[in-house]
């Protein structure tokens, strides 16, 4: 296990600054995600870990010791990638030995690694396999046991699981994450998939234009995000966020859609009408005969709950998540937006506005 220090990095290619300023400190063991939209950075901070990229400023320390400049092969770190990288020409034990052989172990100590890992990964009946003879789950589990041979101080994992089929990734994904607490590897977990950064880490990175949004938990990450990037991207469907103004000395909000509700934690501060965004996940919205009516533009039923998609009296765009079916598209419904289940954001900014 090792201890993973983030300070400062910066990167730029030519004028266009990629990464401002990441800091984040990995204790032992621990399963980092890194999550976002294409462009964000996500990548380009997991290469500069493992040393493929130079940050332009910062430093990466691997329990303490500065390794921003060494290569790749001095770090001790081993790389999933999402195209699974394995040669083609090797059986699976030919590739997940090769690179115990270039370090120089005995042919004894090569054989019993691949084998407890392959055990370990359920692939032990396809070791004289070529690559082009498994499937894409097989090939990742390939990839995944060549990293594991080596016993390396951290594991990182660049979207291993875009490649493959929907019930496939469910499948892969609970098999790194069993994997991981199993072997107490420290490590480095990118993808874009929300649902994936949610199951699988410790904690989250949220990425967002190069910087670092919020790092917590996941489950701080889906109930108190950071700011409106974060609160729209974690969660499905995602977060509603109505137009408001502080209102009755900062204990309410007067929503653009009518009514005007008292915060349920507590008021906060500002002058009355500053701008908010009230942010309410669609799973918290309610069907109430008392509420708002909701003009539906669309309905997705999924079975045992419906997502509807539909206007409000001022014209806003809502999203709700309801138990059992709902009216068809082209109707109505009358829905009630909980306080105790509200995200108050500072329009300007974005931010959080915790109470006073």
């Amino acid at each position: 296990m090792a201890r993973l220090g983030i300070e400062n990095i910066r990167k730029s290619f030519g004028a266009t600054q990629v990464l401002h300023g990441i800091d984040l400190a990995v204790t032992d063991g621990e399963m980092i995600v890194i999550v976002g939209a294409s462009g964000c950075g996500k990548s380009t901070l997991l290469r500069i870990v493992a040393g493929l990229e130079t940050p332009t400023e910062g430093t990466v320390r691997i329990d303490g010791r500065d390794v921003t400049t060494l290569e790749p092969a001095d770090r001790d770190v081993a790389m999933v990638f999402q195209n699974y990288a394995l040669y083609p020409h090797m059986s699976v034990f030919q590739n997940m030995a090769y690179g115990l052989k270039i370090r120089g172990l005995p042919k004894a100590e090569i054989a019993r690694r691949v084998g407890e890992t392959a055990e370990l990964l359920g692939i032990s009946a396809l070791l004289d396999r070529k690559p082009r003879q498994l499937s894409g789950g097989q090939r990742q589990r390939v990839a995944m046991g060549r990293a594991i041979v080596r016993e390396p101080k951290l594991f990182l994992f660049d979207e291993p699981l875009s490649n493959l089929d929907a019930k496939l990734r469910v499948q892969m994904r609970a098999e790194i994450r069993r994997l991981q607490k199993r072997l107490g590897v420290t490590s480095l977990y990118v993808t874009h998939d929300q649902t994936e950064a949610m199951t699988l880490g410790d904690r989250l990175v949220v990425m967002h234009q190069g910087h670092a949004a919020q790092v917590a938990t996941p489950m701080e990450v889906w109930a108190r995000p950071a700011d409106t990037y974060v609160g729209g991207f974690i969660g499905s469907p995602a977060m509603n966020l109505l137009e408001a103004q502080l209102a009755r000395s900062g204990a309410a909000a007067a929503l653009k859609a009518g009514p005007m509700l008292r915060f349920a934690d507590g008021p906060r501060s500002g002058p009355d009408g500053q701008r908010l965004l009230i942010g309410i996940r669609p799973e918290h919205v309610r069907h109430d005969p008392a509420g708002l009516e909701l003009a539906l533009d669309l309905v997705e039923p999924l079975g045992s709950e419906s997502v509807l998609h539909g206007r409000l009296p001022g014209g806003e765009a809502l999203t709700a998540k309801l138990a059992g079916s709902a009216p068809a598209t082209g109707g109505s419904i009358t829905v009630a937006l909980p306080p105790q289940d509200w995200h108050v954001f500072d329009a300007e900014t974005g931010r959080r506005l915790d109470p006073a």
